[in-house]
């Protein structure tokens, strides 16, 4: 049976580890060329591995997602392996921790420390929507995913960079999903809860019993296969092929106290449709 990404290519960023890497896996399951992308040169070419040992293909691009000729060079290189650019997962990113914030409120937080925290988060997907889009349009067309946050959602506390560049890329998500949509780009975003990864280990020790006890929002897996709807990034299938111009799946159960069945009650009242066309937000429950 084809995959649902027979013959496309994918740049995946962020993908030497977590969600990144996973996605790397699943995509290659589907049929894509994948290039994954990572600050670590070593974590790049380990996932590479893994997908090549399973039988996908994949090259390993190193780089850092805030400066710009690196991001240049990241395009030009699936481009030249590949001969274009079908999909993109902008999905690096950082923690608090990274920048010895951990556990800091707003008001804390160094400022050395927040412009970090935007310049990868909010800056870096920003740059690589900025050289994927003319690609995209060039080619006839593309597909893009970033990586939001239930962060982008609503505010976490001891998150006030992070919360803020998620809010940011949520933003960026709708604006160039309305911009692009006649070019045939869909720009989509997903918004993960607490994913058991390398990036969440340090709040898992702090927090970790009240997450798993269901005081804060819930924690998962970055499983990768089909049946895992909880994960949609790993489901390039709805992400690729979605009808609607914009979606950003959330991925947190009722944590903003939106139900699915009050979405679908609010979609089906006429004076609440929206033009044939227009951006839509879609929940997903877990």
């Amino acid at each position: 049976m084809a995959g649902l990404l027979d013959g496309k290519s994918a740049l995946i960023t962020g993908g030497g580890g977590g969600i990144g890497r996973a996605t790397a896996l699943a995509f290659a399951r589907e049929g894509a060329r994948v290039a994954v992308a990572d600050v670590s040169a070593e974590a790049a070419r380990e996932t590479v591995a893994q997908v090549n040992a399973a039988g996908g293909q994949a090259i390993s691009l190193s780089g850092d997602v805030t400066r710009d000729a690196d991001v240049r060079a990241m395009i030009e290189g699936v481009v030249g392996a590949y001969g274009r650019l079908d999909c993109a997962f902008n999905n690096a990113g950082i923690a608090g921790w990274h920048v010895e914030a951990a556990g800091k409120k707003t008001a804390e937080w160094s400022e050395e420390a927040f412009d970090r925290m935007i310049a990868v988060n909010l800056k870096g997907v920003w740059l690589c929507m900025r050289h994927e889009l003319p690609q995209m349009q060039a080619q006839g067309g593309g597909n893009i995913v970033n990586t939001g946050s239930i962060a982008g959602l609503v505010g976490l506390p001891t998150s006030s960079a992070y919360v803020a560049a998620k809010h940011g890329v949520l933003g960026l998500t709708k604006t160039a999903a309305i911009e692009y949509a006649e070019a045939h780009i869909r720009v989509n975003a997903v918004c993960p809860g607490y994913i058991k990864t390398p990036m969440t280990e340090e709040t898992m020790r702090r927090r970790g019993e009240a997450i798993l006890a269901g005081a804060v929002p819930p924690h998962g897996e970055p499983r990768g296969d089909r049946r895992n709807g909880r994960l949609a990034v790993l489901r390039p299938g709805e992400l690729r092929l979605g009808r609607r111009v914009q979606r950003r799946w959330r991925l947190d159960g009722d944590l903003s106290g939106v139900s699915l069945t009050d979405l679908r009650r609010k979609s089906s009242d006429p004076r609440r449709r929206r033009l044939r066309g227009a951006p839509s937000i879609v929940s997903r429950r877990r």
